[in-house]
């Protein structure tokens, strides 16, 4: 049987839809939702505090746990879902830690955490899931548990209260349209295909603490010129340098960011990319080739040609 569990708070949603696309639509009045300036500005108050991913960092224990423990579950009950549903359940959870402190060494606590998230996430994009299929997950190995419904709901208070009641984040949802429309793609085909991927690079890398530290705008950028360098890699320059023409977009930031999502990915383009392990043209290295090429023709004021890209490439 499916269901959609309905809010028991009046203040976990509103008679308003929320898209993560569109997060300030009709809710702030003194923020247009279409001024994209607006994102930029608050995207700040809806991520956890620097000081979060720094005592992660610290702690080899609660990073395990964060991540085998509370998000392999989140994973597991929205694996049939749009990437959109997990990321905001983990944005949740990390936003609920920077609040309340460490994990909890129970098994069943760190279950009942990622349900509960999972089910806000899921409240507020307004997504019907079985609860067959969910008590079934959380009956998986040593640490399955049945939750009544009122558990479950009171830690959804509790996860609500350390969030100050603001569900409708910015993510780096938000800022995927603005980049897509900035690189002039027509061919909706190909722009729903760069979507997907950048989505999926996004949702990995949010397993992992060091994407943490950035900006949901960073983080959305950084994911677009990754899934750009695999898909259309004759065209990644020129998104590159619409990306750096944004007033609002830190490149040194940026950089770092992808960096990293590439050192995340790595085991996946490994297996891409298993029969030209003697190449020199790894991600990381094609990266840094166009960025160093990128800041130098910026200084001498020349474009590079298309030409020009293909012959690197081929070097």
């Amino acid at each position: 049987m499916a269901f959609l569990l309905a809010p028991h708070h009046h203040r976990t949603t509103s008679s308003m839809e929320f898209a993560l696309e569109n997060p300030l639509e009709n809710f702030h009045d003194d923020l247009p939702w279409d001024s994209i300036p607006s994102l930029f500005l608050i995207e700040s108050d809806h991520i956890p505090p620097p000081n979060y991913f720094h005592t992660l960092k610290e702690s080899d224990y609660d990073i395990s746990i964060r991540r085998v423990d509370v998000i392999s579950l989140i994973s597991q009950l929205s694996c049939n879902f749009d990437p959109a549903l997990p990321y905001l359940a983990i944005s949740y959870l990390d936003r609920y830690l920077a609040n309340q402190g460490i994990l909890q060494p129970k098994p069943w606590a760190n279950r009942l955490l990622a349900m509960s998230c999972f089910s806000l996430a899921a409240k507020m994009l307004k997504t019907e899931f079985s609860a067959t299929d969910v008590q079934a997950v959380l009956n998986q190995g040593d640490g399955g548990a049945i939750f009544e419904k009122q558990t479950i709901q009171r830690m959804e208070a509790i996860v609500l209260g350390a969030l100050q009641w603001r569900t409708r984040s910015i993510t780096p949802f938000s800022f995927i349209p603005f980049f897509i429309d900035s690189f002039g793609l027509k061919d909706l085909a190909l722009i729903q295909v760069l979507k997907e991927r950048a989505s999926e690079i996004m949702l990995k890398s949010q397993r992992e603490i060091r994407v943490l530290e950035f900006k949901p705008s960073i983080i959305a950028a950084s994911a677009l010129l990754s899934a750009s360098h695999e898909l259309f890699p004759f065209q990644y320059s020129s998104f590159l340098r619409v990306i750096s023409d944004c007033s609002y977009v830190n490149m040194a930031s940026m950089q770092q960011c992808y960096n990293a999502m590439q050192d995340i990915a790595s085991e996946e383009y490994q297996s891409v990319f298993n029969d030209s392990n003697s190449s020199s043209d790894t991600p990381i290295n094609v990266l840094d080739e166009h960025f160093l090429s990128f800041e130098s023709e910026k200084k001498n004021s020349a474009p590079t040609t298309l030409m020009q890209e293909k012959d690197l490439k081929r070097r």
